[in-house]
């Protein structure tokens, strides 16, 4: 802690610098664990530093990637659980950044809440380090900014930024898509971070027991499921990366299959998904059931169980799905290109 800095009017105006400090002490243990070769700074200078390496990239592209929680954190002050919302936060960024090819090196998260309670940001910040350490990023820098009279004093919000590298002769660009190229699904762990605003009006979860055990979720409550962290697919991708030729990724997210499939695909080109092969989780058939919501609404709006899709040649796919499955995703084939104006077909 900074000697004799502190400022007892601006506490009665409810900023405690202190509790900022305090803060930052209870999360070094975590960030400690994110560190890589290439961090040059200490948490608390006023940027962080990176060394790059670039040993066998030979046309080396930046990529970044920005984004946060959203309305999922509801969940989260509901649970009075804050330790697994920073694994979603940097999933949002990496899972976007790899789909252009690009390693994720770094990230940078910004907390605003309105009381800083240091031993809550000290668990909001381990989930940001699980979130690196399984994408291999470094955290390397932060903001934590209290502002009474702008969040209740129990609520915060939470966003994160990375930056990640890419050789330029390798970004996925989807250029080299064609008729008849397969599609790949990886397995969502649940809703991820996208649709909560819908999710939280289905299901009222202000007024209903969200901690109770919900029969069709297996007997793990609604709060317990819909907290599920965001999966981080960027170390399996990085693995198929090396070996296979791969034309297009998407991370499905908001929008669902509608939306995010045609942004790895050429114009001209349409993605025929196979209804059959989707394996969608109970927590969609429970949110679809309790909201009255009809299926193309469904895959409009939620991942359904794909957190990822990945385009291959056919003669590429058993390949690539073993290398998928040897790093940890039981990945499986569910649709295939065509040419068409149509750009998803679910049937």
């Amino acid at each position: 802690m900074i000697e004799n800095s502190r400022s007892d009017v601006y506490a009665a105006a409810g900023v405690d610098i202190t509790a900022g400090y305090k803060a930052v002490e209870l999360m070094k243990k975590h960030i400690a664990r994110t560190m890589t070769s290439g961090v040059c700074s200490d948490v608390g200078g006023f940027g962080g530093l990176f060394e790059l390496d670039l040993t066998g990239i030979e046309k080396p592209i930046l990529v970044s990637g920005t984004d946060g929680v959203g309305t999922k954190l509801k969940l989260a002050f509901l649970m009075d659980k804050h330790d697994t919302v920073g694994i979603d936060c940097v999933a949002m960024c990496v899972n976007d950044i790899i789909c252009c090819g690009a390693k994720p090196l770094y990230f940078l998260d910004y907390i605003a809440c309105g009381k800083n309670y240091p031993e809550r940001i000290a668990d909001i910040v381990s989930g940001i380090c699980d979130g690196c350490v399984q994408s291999g990023a470094a955290l390397i820098g932060g903001e934590t900014a209290e502002m009474p009279g702008f969040y209740p004093v129990d609520e915060y919000d939470l966003a994160g930024y990375c930056t990640g590298v890419v050789d330029k002769n390798k970004i996925i660009n989807n250029k080299e898509i064609t008729e008849g190229d397969v599609i790949i699904a990886l397995p969502s762990s649940g809703v991820h971070s996208n649709g909560f605003s819908l999710v939280r009006k289905v299901f009222d979860v202000e007024n209903c027991d969200i901690k109770a055990p919900v029969p069709e979720l297996g007997g793990k409550s609604l709060g317990e499921t819909l907290l599920t962290p965001t999966k981080i697919y960027v170390k399996p991708v990085l693995a198929l990366l090396s070996e296979v030729k791969v034309k297009g990724i998407s991370h499905i997210t908001g929008g669902g299959f509608y939306e995010n499939i045609p942004r790895s695909i050429p114009d001209g080109f349409g993605a025929v998904i196979e209804r059959k092969a989707v394996r969608t989780l109970p927590i969609f058939y429970l949110i679809a059931k309790t909201g009255n919501i009809n299926e193309r609404d469904m895959f409009n709006t939620f991942n359904m169980g794909v957190g990822m899709s990945i385009i291959v040649s056919a003669q590429d796919a058993d390949k690539a799905i073993s290398i998928l499955k040897e790093n940890g995703e039981d990945a499986y084939l569910i649709g295939k290109i065509i040419k068409s104006d149509v750009r998803v077909t679910i049937c």
